[in-house]
């Protein structure tokens, strides 16, 4: 079995409860966030596999491997991981992110659900909550506005493009959580037109 961490930092979806953890994958390979920057990706695999691809014999190549610089930005970065428990703030900080939104919830009536994972968390965005019809411009218009008005990131993601994606840096705080979710009240609150008003819209790029 095998996995690739592309679109999230390393340890960001990390929420703490290791019994969750049924499937374990034989290769794991990590790529951008890994360096922090930094032309950096990683190949993670058992013993037994490794031992495999040795004993056949074929040399590894690779046109950037071994980068002396690169290779000390990764380790650098693991060792600011454990040095400012970063793994534990997803978990603590991602929950918040979770409780906040399920929150606003009960006020604003285009949050269909909240999930995720550490700090990797999907706002599905509906336009009914009986018949979950998805709010695809309007997802496409707060992604696009919450960038353009109030300096916040996010992707959209989902089947029908309706998943409003948060997976911000490891570093994020409650402080930043709570600018956040004002933004995307405002947002919603203020900026927000009809459905008929979105038509017209660029899809914003995930």
């Amino acid at each position: 079995l095998y996995t690739d961490q592309k679109k999230m930092e390393v340890g960001q979806i990390y929420d703490g409860n290791e019994e969750e953890t049924t499937v374990i994958p034989d290769i794991v390979t990590v790529g951008k966030p890994f360096g922090n920057g930094m032309p950096l990706a990683a190949v993670i695999t058992t013993r037994r596999i490794s031992d495999a691809f040795e004993a056949m014999g074929v040399e590894y190549f690779n046109t950037f491997g071994g980068n002396p610089v690169c290779s000390a930005a990764g380790l650098a970065m693991l060792d600011t991981m454990e040095a400012q428990s970063l793994q534990q703030n997803a978990v603590h900080v991602g929950g918040y992110v979770q409780d906040r939104f399920r929150e606003l919830k009960k006020d604003l009536s285009i949050i269909g659900d909240v999930r995720g994972s550490g700090l990797f968390v999907g706002i599905e965005l509906v336009r009914d909550r009986e018949t979950l019809e998805p709010a695809t411009a309007e997802t496409s218009y707060l992604c696009t506005i919450l960038k353009e008005k109030y300096a916040v990131l996010t992707s959209i993601d989902g089947p029908h493009n309706n998943v409003l994606v948060v997976k911000p840096p490891m570093v994020f705080s409650v402080e930043d959580v709570d600018c956040f979710v004002q933004s995307f009240e405002n947002a919603v609150k203020n900026d927000l037109g009809s459905a008929d008003d979105l038509k017209n819209i660029s899809k914003t790029p995930t």
